[in-house]
């Protein structure tokens, strides 16, 4: 791993602190950014340099767009496969300040990610009753005869 791909992870991982303590790993090549367990953004080189892709969601897809932000796609067996990862628009990969809003944004959208994936216990449903059907008699004659 060249130090500048990991110097790059640790300017994102201060860049994010709005949206909590980060800790940037290794992961597919590049890193996973996460606060408190939960992903909030990835480092990755699709070809154009390492960038930093923020977590994202249908609700918010516009707002990313609107800003000027590339959807993450990367090839798989020659498809384009897409993630819910969009760039992070470039002026706020100058300061923690300008990155804080979408931050936030993205911490949102990891928390509501991993909500989706916790399903409440199942409940135990009732037996249903059986159906009336013929009645099967026994081939032995009842006792006590």
């Amino acid at each position: 791993m060249s130090a500048s791909k990991n110097d790059f992870a640790l300017y994102c991982c201060d860049l994010l602190a709005a949206a909590g303590p980060c800790v940037a790993k290794r992961m597919f090549g590049g890193f996973g950014i996460s606060t408190d367990g939960l992903t909030l953004a990835i480092v990755a080189d699709l070809g154009g340099g390492e960038k930093l892709w923020l977590k994202a969601d249908e609700d918010c897809r516009a707002q990313f767009e609107a800003a000027g932000c590339a959807r993450f796609i990367y090839q798989a067996k020659g498809k384009p496969m897409g993630m819910n990862y969009y760039s992070a628009p470039e002026e706020a990969m100058e300061s923690p300040a300008l990155m804080a809003p979408w931050a936030r944004l993205s911490l949102a959208c990891a928390l509501k990610a991993r909500a989706a994936k916790i399903k409440p216990p199942a409940r135990s449903k009732p037996a249903a009753a059986k159906p009336p059907g013929k009645a099967v008699r026994s081939a032995k004659p009842p006792r006590g005869r």
